[in-house]
């Protein structure tokens, strides 16, 4: 097959799993051609099957905000009219989705008929989506698509919640690259940052305040009483000056390492005992699959998909939103026993292993033949 795939082309989720799942793709002998504003973070290596097609915006001075959707949209008019293409799959409902359609429109003009299918991964749908500026926008690109997924369950229920769509919603979870994502021999690294044999923690994100980072730091405040222990804060974003000074206003600031972005986040995972993610919102958690493929359990809020997939008692526990006392006492549980800390550790990969990369791709396999069939069809 010959897949247009269309996603922000960042560290978020979003845009990491579409181009995570194009390079799978290509490996799998499809032709994948990559449209957005710039060379995807993780489209990090050549191959005869992955292409790249940048959409430049037009800098006319009438417009004080760059039209991206209308850029977009003619570029995917371009791409598919002269690579063929037999499907789009855009990522993320805005403005991905608008475009795709608007693009279909024009392309039908040339007698060509392209299917696309629409990924929502989270605040597509519950924050950004919900604005009543992009509303109606959201709710008819979802409906006008040929073929929709979510990430989780929970977010498949929230969109038929917020909107009034009528079209079916796919489940297709998240998944994970075990050959990328595994435990990996960093001894040294871990007696770098834990010299005395301390038990270190781990939080990734990018620092918004959904992201709850100053939970993190209150959480490993208890944690450290009770458990030798470091904390590794992954990441930047605008919480990160607010949780270096609570860490010194806590008293624990020794303790504390902010390492700023990373790429090769397998590695410091790899020398982690527990990741915490205290989210007021996750429609799935990749970053807590990352950390449950490297063997490391952990401990979250309930909120969203997260309960689809940390699993509460095996692969680490689950505590409401804000809930800080909660998720220490748990995480020190855990820590507290190292044949206890072992047994979670590898219930973690357990449950990686299921939603590794050859496990999941086939569902996307089948469903883009299912959708270009029908298309046929209609």
């Amino acid at each position: 097959m010959k897949i247009g795939i269309v996603c922000y082309p960042t560290f978020g989720g979003s845009g990491v799993v579409a181009t995570e799942l194009g390079k799978a793709l290509a490996d799998r002998g499809h032709q994948i051609h990559f449209v957005t504003y710039n060379q995807p973070a993780r489209l990090d290596f050549f191959s005869e099957n992955l292409f790249y097609h940048e959409v430049s915006v037009s800098q006319y001075p009438l417009f004080d905000y760059p039209p991206y959707e209308l850029a977009l949209a003619s570029r995917l008019v371009d791409v598919v009219r002269f690579e063929k293409l037999d499907l789009l799959h855009v990522h993320y409902a805005i403005p991905h989705a608008s475009a795709a359609y608007m693009a279909k429109q024009i392309l039908a003009t040339y007698g060509i008929s392209i299917p696309f299918i629409t990924t929502l991964h989270g605040t597509d749908i519950t924050l950004v989506g919900q604005d009543s500026t992009y509303k109606p926008v959201v709710t008819f690109s979802i409906n006008k698509s040929d073929g929709v997924t979510a990430v989780s369950e929970h977010l498949k229920q929230d969109t038929y919640k917020y909107f009034d769509i009528e079209k079916d919603i796919k489940v297709i979870p998240n998944f994970i690259d075990l050959t990328r994502f595994s435990l990996k021999a960093k001894d040294h690294f871990k007696k770098a940052i834990a010299p005395n044999g301390e038990k270190v923690l781990v939080h990734t994100s990018n620092f918004r305040k959904v992201k709850r980072t100053e939970d993190v730091i209150k959480m490993f405040a208890k944690v450290v009483e009770k458990i030798p222990s470091k904390l590794l804060m992954v990441g930047d974003g605008g919480e990160r000056s607010v949780c270096e000074q609570l860490s010194r206003d806590l008293g624990i600031n020794e303790h504390v390492r902010f390492l700023g972005k990373q790429d090769a986040i397998e590695e410091i995972l790899s020398v982690s005992d527990l990741f915490l993610m205290p989210s007021q919102s996750e429609s799935f958690g990749l970053a807590a699959l990352e950390a449950m493929a490297c063997k490391v359990p952990v401990i979250s809020s309930n909120a969203g998909g997260l309960p689809e997939l940390n699993i509460e008692g095996v692969t680490g526990y689950l505590k409401d939103v804000g809930d800080v006392d909660g998720m220490a006492e748990r995480a020190i549980y855990i820590l507290e026993d190292e044949e206890r800390l072992n047994q979670f550790k590898e219930n973690a990969l357990a449950r990686a292993k299921e939603l590794e990369l050859a496990n999941i791709m086939p569902l996307y396999e089948n469903y883009y033949r299912e959708i270009i069939e029908s298309s046929k069809q209609q």
